[in-house]
């Protein structure tokens, strides 16, 4: 028969207080892994709005030195992973294809920081990223794709190439692994938390790292 206890629905855990749940953006230019990180490192099933390159494309997608590109992100991915048991992310990929660019206005409210994925083998398409977010003051940490696992640039040129403040933190690493888009989520936290005010406060939008 009911019984009105008054501890009816406790259980282990039902006291702690929910996670925080930050967003964070993953950026940069066509073909730099972005939405290889979000599937590589998100606990959930990725949201993916990818669409296959075709002949109407020719002459406004920039494909050089990617043959083997056939798709590209026309709205954004979406991920999620727990960070720990006090901080879960909130993935999102942008679009790298300069027509979609009008995407980013919308995807960056609510973020806290961002990812800047480059290719050391056109890093000149990761420049407009890292402008964007310079310009809005939203704090990044720079993560360059090593494809296949190899890299023909040393962090010291890359910083050099990207004209990178001295407080940006970069990484290198292949985004096909998982614990290195983690790593690089830990490292744009790290940089959150110095840049928060004394009085504790999460940083957020404005608090920029130049």
């Amino acid at each position: 028969m009911g019984s009105n206890n008054s501890d009816h629905g406790a259980g282990p855990g039902r006291d702690r207080p929910a996670p925080a749940a930050v967003k964070f953006l993953v950026a940069g230019g066509f073909g730099v892994g972005k939405t290889t990180l979000v599937g590589a490192v998100s606990e959930v099933a990725p949201v993916r709005t990818e669409e296959y390159l075709t002949q109407a494309s020719a002459g406004v997608d920039v494909i050089e030195g990617l043959a083997d590109k056939s798709t590209t992100t026309v709205a954004l991915d979406f991920g999620r992973i727990t960070i720990s048991a006090e901080l879960v992310v909130y993935l999102f990929g942008t679009p790298g294809q300069e027509r979609f660019w009008f995407m980013w206005n919308d995807l960056v409210n609510g973020a806290l920081g961002a990812i800047v994925l480059v290719d050391t083998r056109r890093l000149e398409v990761s420049f407009a990223s890292i402008d964007f977010f310079e310009n809005r003051g939203v704090p990044f940490v720079v993560g360059v794709n090593c494809f296949h696992g190899h890299c023909d640039r040393t962090e010291e040129e890359v910083r050099h190439a990207l004209d990178l403040d001295p407080a940006v933190p970069l990484l290198l690493g292949d985004v096909r692994r998982p614990e290195v888009g983690r790593d690089l989520m830990l490292a744009l936290v790290d940089l959150l938390m110095s840049l928060a005010p004394p009085d504790g406060a999460p940083a957020g939008r404005g608090a920029g790292v130049r």
